[in-house]
């Protein structure tokens, strides 16, 4: 056994780290808006900063620009995107081209944009990337730091166990250390799983938590856990030691629902009542729709003519086309697309699922789906009420029937409205087969058990980031 190691009762968990971050990007820009407003006064009228400055010539809209650089960087409140450098490089500097799109178009409709101050909002927008981006390194480096990672022992060392060891192994950079597992099969004991070792059993548990200066103890038991372990697990929570299910740690990792490790009455016990309680959020949800439609329904009037042109012309009609799909509770609709394949596409009438790189997909139709533009004429179909901004994507009739044979829960996802948009979408690429299915219908669950509006919200900015860069599917 290892020797023992120092105490450290400061660990960050999950919840640490995002109000670190939240509290961190809040100060960030807090002091952007200050060095703005000083660029502002320094060429104005008032040359010196002074609180008069603020009281006169500074409208209260310019205080809320912290909040919506937040709202622009939601994708960094991802624990682990915010662990990862070049992919916080990258969504600052999406949020910043985002905010100076956004500062244009206001500056250039406004009927007085002397009250949108171009030194002023240039200023924070300069301060506030740099800022940002000097808080988050410094951020990384401590999160990398081990002596504020969790140290974590897993209760069984089975299939879940392993699948976790798994997941653990390519999270780069790791959420935590993993020391070991425990496991009270006396064949697996001094042996690995998946190259970490088995370190005892149930028994032991609590020396070994002593021992290792564990913090976590991540319960990864596929069968009926024994009365000893579970009064041991209970000893050691008494010991200040935090407790957790791997399928929750599963999702807490991956934000998605371990389908292959639920058991059969999950879908009862996670959602099913929370579908049928949840009146004030559907409320929400539907004029969040509504407005986002006709907002959507704009855009799409401006684009539909170049849109259409550019088809036309390497492929002619049709510009648009309608499919059947299954919306909430198996109805059938006819969603409506712009045309990204060659004209009849499914010639045979056999259905095919689209991969990323399939030879129907038209040069014009390659572009429309990296940018997501394809995806404009379905606000026709949320206003209808018949699809949502956010949901699982809306799927045809004979791919449900298919995968509902070969994958868990894969009905489950018609438990709410398709969207245009959704948690998958943003998360995973093309489904070329059954195992690529699986892995987007765990994202579409975990959408379904965790809805809420600001989830909704974190998917919408999040396509608006995936439009610019280009990186649908």
């Amino acid at each position: 056994m290892a020797s023992e190691l120092p105490k450290s009762t400061f660990r960050l968990r999950p919840n640490d780290q995002r109000l670190i971050l939240i509290i961190g990007d809040l100060l960030m820009s807090a002091l952007a808006i200050l060095g703005g407003v000083y660029f502002w006064a320094a060429g104005d009228e008032w040359i010196s900063f002074s609180v008069d400055f603020f009281k006169v010539r500074v409208p209260p809209w310019f205080y809320v620009l912290p909040l919506a650089w937040m709202l622009l960087l939601v994708d960094l409140y991802d624990i682990h995107r915010a662990a990862n450098w070049e992919r916080t490089k990258r969504a600052v500097t999406i949020a910043a081209l985002i905010g100076g799109i956004v500062y244009l178009f206001i500056y250039f409709v406004s009927s007085e944009p002397g009250l949108i101050n171009r030194r002023g909002i240039g200023g924070f927008l300069i301060l506030v990337v740099i800022l940002t981006l000097l808080w988050r390194h410094i951020y990384i480096r401590i999160y990398q730091s081990q002596g504020f990672l969790r140290r974590v022992l897993v209760a069984g060392a089975g299939v879940n166990g392993h699948t976790l060891a798994q997941i653990y192994k390519e999270l780069t950079p790791p959420p935590f250390t993993l020391v070991g597992f425990i496991d009270d099969d006396p064949q697996k004991l001094g042996k690995d799983c998946a190259g970490y070792p088995i370190l005892g059993s149930s028994g032991q548990l609590l020396a070994l938590v002593d021992h290792l200066n564990i913090s976590d103890i991540i319960v990864a038991i596929s069968g009926e856990m024994l009365g000893s372990t579970f009064q041991t697990l209970l000893d050691a929570q008494e010991k200040g030691i935090e407790i957790a299910r791997m399928q929750t740690i599963y999702e807490e990792l991956l934000g998605r629902v371990p389908i292959h490790h639920l058991e059969s009455d999950w879908v009862l016990r996670s959602f099913v009542d929370q579908t049928r309680s949840d009146g004030l959020y559907e409320i929400g949800k539907r004029i969040l729709d509504i407005i986002g439609s006709i907002v959507g329904l704009a855009i799409l009037a401006v684009l539909l003519p170049f849109i259409g042109l550019a088809i036309l012309i390497e492929s002619g009609w049709p510009v648009l086309y309608w499919q059947e799909r299954l919306g909430r509770g198996g109805k059938e609709f006819k969603i409506v697309k712009f045309r990204t394949m060659i004209q009849d596409a499914e010639k045979d009438g056999r259905a095919r699922m689209a991969g990323e790189k399939d030879p129907r997909i038209t040069r014009v139709g390659n572009f429309l789906r990296v940018t997501r533009l394809d995806e404009f004429p379905q606000f026709w179909n949320v206003l209808r009420g018949e699809m949502s901004l956010t949901g699982p994507r809306a799927e045809r009739a004979q791919w449900v029937e298919t995968f509902q044979q070969e994958i868990p829960f894969y009905r489950a996802r018609l438990l709410v409205k398709p969207g245009i948009s959704g948690w998958a979408q943003i998360n995973y690429g093309y489904a070329a087969n059954v195992e690529d299915t699986s892995v987007k219908l765990e994202y579409d669950l975990f959408y379904i058990k965790h809805r809420s509006l600001l989830m909704d919200l974190v998917i919408i900015l999040r396509t608006v980031s995936t439009m610019l860069a280009r990186k649908g599917r």
